[in-house]
């Protein structure tokens, strides 16, 4: 089992490489954004602050320590913390999808040819929906 996981995670390094760029291009975009919005009268003091403020808001799906004032500025939060459900599944389905993947791999087609059933371990000898010799 831990080797399963070991080989589904390694499968799976670039496409979580990927995802972690998008999750830092989209908390900058937004941080950046919410700066412009909301500005230093509504806490959000510099770009990266703003940007930690983003960061606080998609991970943890709340505020944090600041909160927009304006619609807009609440609009945009509402947007991220969204997004922030929908960031807790992509990892766990990557990984998810590797496993099943690595766990088929273990398995070959041999064709019964009793019963015609396929999938068979790599080191059957006989059928296991049957029991004839595969």
């Amino acid at each position: 089992a831990a080797q399963l996981l070991s080989i589904a995670i390694k499968a799976s390094r670039a496409k979580i490489t990927v995802f972690l760029v998008a999750v830092m291009t989209v908390v900058v975009i937004a941080g950046t954004m919410m700066y412009l919005i909301e500005g230093v009268e509504n806490g959000f003091e510099s770009i990266p602050h703003s940007i930690y403020w983003a960061i606080v808001t998609l991970t943890t799906v709340g505020y944090g320590d600041i909160s927009p004032g304006t619609p807009l500025g609440k609009v945009l939060a509402s947007l991220l913390m969204i997004l922030g459900y929908g960031l807790i599944a992509v990892p766990t389905g990557i990984v998810g999808a590797e496993i099943a993947q690595a766990k088929e791999s273990t398995f070959v087609m041999k064709r019964c040819k009793s019963c015609s059933s396929e999938s068979h371990d790599e080191d059957a000898k006989f059928c296991k929906r049957c029991g004839n010799p595969v």
